[in-house]
């Protein structure tokens, strides 16, 4: 019965990832889709060119033109045959308010125009400013990083409006060699073989200009281009396969359809929690053994393109944060069977997910080559892996940590469910020492061959460092009796803080340090601080009902103790 109701949840999750089935087929734009481009350091299909041009710029895949929600492909399309004025439309993404406010622009409009940003002499003078500071070899102010950033999207969105934008004409002979634009091919090739392709390229670019929403139309032209650019070289072009691979995993969506089961899977534990059939129970193990595997697809797939492992920036740590907090929740979950594992660690793997699928001007999905530091596959599939699912083990540790802070704030009488989180707390908080200890010890031989030195006090390491000392406290204070369910409780939430600093702090905030090829823009610490002060009130609260200070004199309440960090 019990693998029954297993395989009903898991059929169901299949089902959902199925769905639906023209996902796996090619679309009518299957020729554009995935034609080759060399951009960035690799071949990638023209969809992912379309899809990275269009986030970077605007922050979205996609862009809200007169009222009508245009793909990526459209604008990009759009952007590429310049068939609108683009000067004047809204469309570059600038959202960091500080840098707004002191250049005169409206702090509370998010897009701009490219001639209003071009025209601001404040603008300009951050962005030397900035230069200079770089030039300098000095570190540079948030301020000045968002200027940057904001400086590449200009010059993203003036190098795409041109014909020759992207070079989709292969080199003759050399597999490594450098692609041209489509008018540039006559440098590579005889005037009679690219006068065709030519000819081609200004058809497909009447067609789009007489009307963007018939992309369709361009499907037969698109795939004789595609025909006469793979004849030109056919040793260096690309296999279709490839590209289409790519494409798919563009499509298919594989991260979003996982913490979609993960929200359903919470679902259904829940109310096999509340309900308590074992049927839910069981078919709630299956859904989320769904959402991993259809993640670990996702991540198979990206590492089949990236030819890597899928570690190496912000993003795809978010990812594998969330994909670790859900495996070693579910690992745990069939040892112990104790429902709260998959309870604490669905909501997070969702909200990690959620992020990397909706922030992509902040986590950057683009896959690039890597920096030179990063190079050594064996080190990049050991160490950064280490590190993430220590902080996977941690936020799962504050999602148990939450749900018996809970439990002390409104069943304090729950003394078996509370002692129960506890322990299920503290085998995860042992994890993710063990994890993050090995990390760093692994961190520490890598830099050692790429820096020739182990340690140098590196804002990185030292907030990892500083992470590991405030989960080793209190796991220590635990063993001596210094501390009982409460105080681990509370130091499986307050202690993620330094989690956090280390992961997205220094990254965003702080921006130096050797770790470079990590940091990012766009983050909102006012946003971050407002959520971690928010859930340090909720400790608080907690704390104060746990001591009693907020139980009327009279009213009986056995989860008061002498000791504040005590069971």
């Amino acid at each position: 019965m019990k693998l029954l109701k297993f395989a009903i949840g898991l059929c169901l999750g299949l089902l959902l990832i199925a769905a639906p089935l023209s996902q796996f087929q090619p679309s009518a734009l299957d020729a554009l889709e995935t034609m080759t481009v060399q951009q960035g350091g690799r071949k990638k299909p023209l969809d992912t060119v379309a899809q990275e041009t269009v986030a970077k710029i605007h922050g979205s895949t996609t862009y809200l033109h007169d009222g009508i929600r245009e793909s990526s492909m459209e604008t990009f399309l759009s952007l590429w045959l310049n068939n609108r004025n683009w000067n004047e439309e809204p469309f570059v993404l600038l959202s960091y308010r500080p840098l707004k406010e002191q250049v005169g622009l409206d702090p509370d409009q998010k897009h701009f125009s490219f001639e209003t940003l071009m025209r601001n002499q404040a603008l300009g003078a951050v962005v030397r400013e900035a230069h200079q500071v770089e030039i300098r070899g000095e570190d540079l102010t948030r301020d000045q990083r968002e200027a940057i950033t904001l400086e590449d999207r200009l010059t993203l969105m003036l190098e795409t409006v041109s014909d020759d934008a992207i070079a989709i004409v292969p080199h003759p002979t050399d597999i490594k060699g450098k692609w041209v634009g489509i008018t540039e091919g006559q440098s590579l090739y005889p005037a009679e073989s690219v006068a065709p392709l030519l000819a081609n390229f200004a058809t497909i670019k009447q067609t789009f200009l007489s009307g963007t929403r018939h992309l369709p139309l361009l499907a037969p032209l698109a795939a004789s281009l595609k025909s006469g650019l793979t004849a030109l070289s056919p040793e260096v072009y690309p296999a279709d396969s490839v590209m289409r691979r790519e494409v798919f995993f563009n499509h298919f969506h594989p991260f979003a359809k996982a913490w979609q089961l993960y929200g359903i899977a919470f679902i259904f534990m829940l109310a096999a929690l509340w309900i308590k059939p074992l049927e839910l129970y069981w078919s709630a193990i299956g859904l989320f053994v769904a959402g991993v595997a259809v993640q670990s697809y996702g991540f198979w797939l990206r590492m089949q393109i990236a030819g890597r492992p899928p570690v190496t920036n912000m993003y795809e740590s978010v990812v594998w944060v969330g994909f670790g907090i859900a495996a070693i929740a579910l690992i745990f979950e069939l040892i112990y069977r104790s429902k709260y594992y998959l309870l604490a660690a669905a909501p997070l793997s969702v909200v990690c997910l959620i992020l990397a699928d909706s922030l992509p001007a902040v986590l950057d999905p683009s896959i690039s080559p890597l920096v030179p530091v990063l190079r050594d596959n064996f080190w990049l599939s050991i160490h950064v892996p280490t590190i993430a699912l220590s902080y996977a083990s941690f936020a799962l540790a504050l999602g148990l940590g939450h749900v018996a802070l809970g439990s002390y704030l409104f069943t304090p009488q729950a003394k078996s469910r509370i002692q129960l989180l506890s322990q299920l707390n503290y085998r995860v908080l042992q994890v993710g020492v063990l994890l993050l200890t090995t990390g760093i010890i692994l961190g520490g031989i890598w830099a050692h061959f790429s820096w020739g030195r182990f340690w140098g006090w590196d804002p990185k390491e030292t907030w990892a460092l500083i992470a590991l000392l405030c989960y080793l406290v209190p796991l220590h204070g635990r063993l001596v009796g210094w501390i009982g369910n409460f105080g681990i409780s509370v130091a499986s939430v307050v202690a993620f803080n330094a989690v956090l600093m280390a992961w997205y702090g220094v990254n965003f905030v702080l921006g130096t340090g050797l770790h470079s090829y990590g940091f990012g823009t766009g983050g909102s610490e006012l946003v971050i601080a407002s959520v971690v002060g928010l859930d340090l009130l909720f400790v608080l609260i907690t704390a104060a009902r746990y001591q009693g200070w907020l139980i009327k004199s009279g009213e009986p309440d056995s989860a008061v103790s002498p000791n504040p960090f005590g069971s």
